[in-house]
């Protein structure tokens, strides 16, 4: 987060900031960094285990349906990210699905990672509650623990429609595995006869 614009004169905003972070199951420790350590929050993110993914997906489709909505085949209520789970919808997870996430409020200089395959949502700026006005710098990567998580994940985008935004292999797995493996074959031959001295 680099950047959080706090609008002057508008005191009524820290009250509606505070509620939205309450609301959002936010802990004690990060409610204090707001009220008493006077930090600047920027997004609220709800972040869930990736093994939760299909409870996820399923709870989705149920609500989608259940308020008369399609659920086409080329599409994902995870990837069009078109939910946004609210505290009601929140706890309806975890009551039919046992499905709980982590609350984590980002605040001026902070950096969240998201492990691979890790369904979340942030709620930065929306018209009910404001947090304040912000910057955030993303960046996607590969760590060799969660490889398997990514190339489950380009799997998944291969079969949205061809016009979704999340259609293209952003993360390049097979790219990143070929130049990996490469890269540590170039090394073990350079040092081969080193290698092989007892």
């Amino acid at each position: 987060m680099v950047y959080v614009g706090i609008p002057k004169g508008q005191a009524d905003q820290e009250e509606e900031v505070l509620k939205t972070i309450q609301d959002g199951d936010s802990d004690e420790l990060t409610i204090k960094r707001f009220t008493e350590s006077r930090e600047k929050p920027g997004a609220l993110w709800h972040i869930y285990a990736a093994k939760d993914t299909e409870k996820i997906r399923e709870f989705l489709k149920k609500v989608a349906e259940e308020q008369g909505q399609e659920n086409p085949v080329d599409h994902d209520p995870i990837h069009d990210q078109s939910w946004y789970l609210d505290r009601s919808l929140r706890k309806r997870l975890h009551q039919e699905y046992g499905v709980q996430g982590w609350a984590i409020v980002q605040f001026l200089g902070d950096v969240v990672f998201i492990p691979a395959g890790a369904p979340h949502q942030a709620r930065a700026r929306d018209t009910v509650h404001n947090l304040y006005s912000c910057i955030k710098v993303a960046e996607d990567f590969v760590s060799p623990e969660h490889v398997k998580h990514c190339f489950w994940l380009t799997q998944e985008f291969r079969y949205l429609s061809h016009t979704h935004t999340n259609h293209e292999d952003k993360l390049q797995v097979k790219n990143v595995i070929y130049h990996a493996v490469k890269d540590a074959v170039g090394i073990l031959r350079a040092n081969e006869s080193s290698l092989s001295r007892p």
